[in-house]
């Protein structure tokens, strides 16, 4: 895909979010809307996956780390062609496969179950190390939240990630700068977040996380750095595409309703 139909690309699956939240009448709009343009970057024109052969054993894997943006993820393996779109609908439901967060046992092309905050980079650790050791060719992406990097846990997967030269991995921090409670730098400052990865033995890119060029071309970069992982540090805006969803945290964990539903379809609509 050229950046002009993965631009609408990105537009049908924050469309998807909207309807998928709106259906379920809870769920978290703000980040996924914010992650829309780095997932169709990296599903459509970056990784090595096939929604036909799911499980091929070289395959490229994505960890959602901030597992309550599952919406974006659903959305984007349903374009990808994993399921029908309308199953990403069943968001939320008792007893359905699309839970709120991603459950790597019920969802085809969920690669980790992901959710309790800080975990999911570990898990890339652990998958890269494992390709390593098995000299598997697949490469690994990890996308965190901005406010989920205030995590221990995080900083001792970074810590791992280096020393043991994890070239094959790359994570991405989803910069959008506000959490639940508000911004980022008023709960608990996480910048300088590209000198804090650097200090960490990773090697950095920033980008503007709403430019699929720039996107592309930090991605295609961090395939070719050897000797340590790459982290792309990209500036987001949280609740993107959506007027009245942008630039608060009033729409981390919100659900609209009809109206809302059908004025950020619309706004959505136009960027086709």
């Amino acid at each position: 895909m050229d950046c002009k139909e993965l631009q609408k690309t990105a537009a049908q699956i924050r469309m998807t979010i909207i309807k998928a939240v709106s259906a379920a009448g809870s769920g978290h709009p703000g980040g996924s809307l914010s992650a829309a343009d780095i997932l169709t970057t990296l599903y459509f024109r970056v990784m090595d996956v096939d929604p036909k052969y799911p499980q091929k054993p070289d395959r490229d894997k994505f960890i959602l780390s901030k597992g309550h943006a599952a919406p974006v993820l659903y959305a984007t393996l349903a374009e990808k062609g994993f399921f029908p779109k309308e199953d990403v609908l069943t968001l939320r439901k008792i007893n359905g496969k699309f839970q709120g967060h991603p459950d790597m046992n019920k969802v085809i092309g969920v690669e980790m179950s992901t959710g309790s905050l800080g975990q999911g980079l570990s898990a890339a650790v652990g998958m890269a190390m494992a390709n390593k050791i098995d000299r598997n060719q697949g490469r690994i992406y990890a996308l965190m939240g901005d406010g989920e990097i205030q995590e221990g846990m995080i900083w001792e997967a970074a810590m791992s990630a280096s020393h043991y030269k994890l070239d094959n991995l790359t994570g991405i921090v989803d910069w959008n700068g506000i959490q639940i409670d508000g911004r980022n730098d008023e709960i608990m400052t996480v910048t300088p977040v590209a000198d804090k990865f650097k200090a960490f033995g990773w090697n950095v890119i920033n980008a503007d996380g709403h430019d699929i060029k720039e996107l592309i071309d930090a991605f295609e970069k961090a395939k070719v750095f050897k000797g340590k992982p790459t982290v792309i540090v990209a500036k987001t805006v949280k609740g993107k595409g959506v007027s009245f969803m942008e630039n608060t945290n009033a729409w981390h964990g919100k659900a609209p309703d009809e109206d809302q539903t059908k004025k950020a379809l619309e706004e959505l609509g136009g960027a086709l």
